[in-house]
C-alpha cells in the first residue's frame, strides 16, 4: 500500500499514530472523504461507514502492526477526525433542498451551481487526477474514480433527486432505424443511462457541445432522446442550445442542454431560462493588477502567430489569433488547438519587460498577452474564492473542459422549481 500525503500526529484513546493518507488508483480515498464530509456537517449517514471503517483498519494495521486496531478505535479515529480535513471554500449544504450526483464532473461546475440553489452532492465521479485534485481543494472530497466500473457504480446511494453528467460525445453503433438502450454499449452515454435505470432519479440534467445535435448525421442525439424518452421513461423536453454569454459572464459558449423528468411526477412542460439582461465584457473580469510577464508573448512567438493567420487568409480560411478588446466577449474558451491564442488581449500597464522565462526573442511591447487562468475561471463564472492548485496548463485545461456555472445554475433552478412540487 503506498501512502503519499501526511497527516499530522494524532491520539486516538491512549495511543498516538502518525498516518499518512493515499492517493490510491481505486476508490478508497473517495469513501473517507466523503463520510469524513458527513462527520463534519453533524449529518453522520451509513451509507460509506462500514468502507469507511474497515479502510481506517486496515490503514492502522498495516503501518502499526505492533499496535492490535480494533473496530471501534478505527471509528474513534473516524470520529475524532483523524484524517486531515482542512477547511474548503465550498463544503457541502448543511440542510438541503435536494440531492444530486455530479458525473464526469472535471473540477466541479455542476456542482457549485447545484450547491449555490441549495442541493447537496451525495456521489461525484471523475477519473482525471489533477481534476481531482482541484476538486478536493474547493470540495474537500476526491471524486470517485471510472464510472465505466461496477466497483465505481456501487457506491451511488439509491436515492437522489438530480443527475447531472457532462458525458463526453461519442458516436454509436445504431442496428434499426432508432438506436436504443442497447446500441449506446460501449459509449459513456450507456454508463450514464445504466445508472438512471437502476436508481430512478426524479430528474436529469446532461451537458454536451453544440455539435451534439448534428453529430454522427444526427443519429447520436436521436439516440439519447429515444433512450431517455420510451427506454426508461423520461419526459424529456426539446434540448436547446444554450449560450453562457446570457447568464452573465463575458464568453460566446454554446452547449447543448438536455432535461428530463421521471414520467410519474406528471411533469409535461419544461420553459428554459430566459436570458439574463445584464451585459458583461472581458473588462468586467480583467485582472486587476498586471498580470506576470510570462503571460506576455514574445515578439518571435507573436511574429509566429501572424505569419501562421496570414497564410490561412491568403487560403480564404479564417483560422489564427484573436484579440479581445476589453469592451469585447472572448471566444469559446477551449483546450487544445488555438485555444489560448484565440483569446490573447491588450494590457498596455505592462511596465517591467524582463522575461521570466525561457523565451526566443523579447517580451512584445504591444501589451499582447494570454489570459491568466483565473480569467478563464471568470468566464466560466467561477468566483474568486475559488482555488487554483495546480500548474497553469493543467488550469487551462480544467476550466477550458469546464461548464459555465451560472448558465446551469439557471437550468438548473427552473428544473427544481418543477421537482419540488
Amino acid at each position: 500500500m503506498k501512502f503519499t500525503e501526511k497527516i499530522s500526529l494524532e491520539t486516538v484513546g491512549d495511543k498516538k499514530f502518525r498516518i499518512k493518507l493515499i492517493e490510491p488508483e481505486n476508490n478508497q480515498e473517495a469513501i473517507l472523504t466523503h463520510y469524513l464530509h458527513s462527520l463534519k456537517n453533524k449529518k453522520i449517514s451509513n451509507f460509506f461507514k462500514d468502507d469507511a471503517i474497515n479502510f481506517t483498519k486496515e490503514i492502522l494495521e498495516n503501518k502499526y502492526p505492533e499496535n492490535v486496531i480494533t473496530t471501534i478505535v478505527a471509528e474513534e479515529a473516524l470520529q475524532m477526525g483523524l484524517f486531515e480535513m482542512l477547511e474548503v471554500p465550498f463544503p457541502p449544504v448543511k440542510n438541503p433542498k435536494f440531492t444530486f450526483i455530479d458525473l464526469f464532473a472535471g473540477i466541479g461546475g455542476f456542482r457549485l451551481a447545484l450547491q449555490n440553489l441549495g442541493g447537496k452532492c451525495v456521489f461525484t465521479s471523475e477519473w482525471d487526477k489533477e481534476a481531482k485534485r482541484t476538486y478536493k481543494a474547493n470540495f474537500g472530497e476526491r471524486p470517485f474514480g471510472d464510472i465505466t466500473k461496477e466497483e465505481t457504480k456501487t457506491y451511488i446511494p439509491d436515492e437522489f433527486d438530480l443527475l447531472c453528467a457532462g458525458f463526453p460525445c461519442q458516436a454509436f453503433s445504431i442496428a434499426g432505424k432508432r438506436g436504443g438502450f442497447e446500441d449506446t454499449r460501449g459509449t459513456l452515454f450507456f454508463d450514464v443511462a445504466e445508472i438512471i435505470k437502476r436508481k430512478r432519479p426524479k430528474s436529469v440534467f446532461l451537458e454536451n457541445v453544440k455539435g451534439l445535435r448534428s453529430h454522427n448525421g444526427g443519429k447520436t442525439l436521436a439516440t439519447i432522446l429515444n433512450v431517455l424518452r420510451n427506454d426508461l421513461g423520461y419526459f424529456v423536453p426539446e434540448p436547446q442550445i444554450v449560450n453562457a454569454k446570457d447568464f452573465g459572464v463575458p464568453q460566446n459558449r454554446e452547449r447543448i442542454y438536455i432535461v428530463g423528468f421521471r414520467n410519474d411526477l406528471g411533469i409535461e412542460s419544461f420553459e428554459y431560462p430566459k436570458p439574463s439582461l445584464e451585459k458583461v465584457t472581458f473588462a468586467d473580469i480583467k485582472e486587476e493588477k498586471v498580470p506576470p510577464t510570462k503571460y506576455f508573448l514574445s515578439t518571435q512567438y507573436l511574429q509566429t502567430l501572424i505569419n501562421h493567420k496570414e497564410r490561412h487568409e491568403s487560403k480564404g480560411n479564417g483560422f489564427g489569433y484573436a484579440i479581445i478588446p476589453d469592451d469585447q466577449i472572448s471566444n469559446a474558451i477551449v483546450v487544445g488547438g488555438m485555444g489560448r491564442e484565440r483569446n490573447l488581449v491588450l494590457d498596455h500597464r505592462i511596465t517591467d519587460f524582463t522575461p521570466t522565462t525561457h523565451i526566443k526573442g523579447t517580451v512584445n511591447r504591444e501589451g499582447i498577452r494570454k489570459m491568466t487562468p483565473r480569467e478563464w475561471a471568470r468566464l466560466q463564472g467561477f468566483p474568486d474564492d475559488y482555488l487554483i492548485p495546480v500548474a497553469d496548463a493543467s488550469a487551462y485545461k480544467q476550466f477550458g473542459n469546464s461548464v459555465a456555472v451560472p448558465a446551469i445554475q439557471a437550468t438548473a433552478n427552473e428544473i427544481i422549481k418543477l421537482i419540488s412540487k
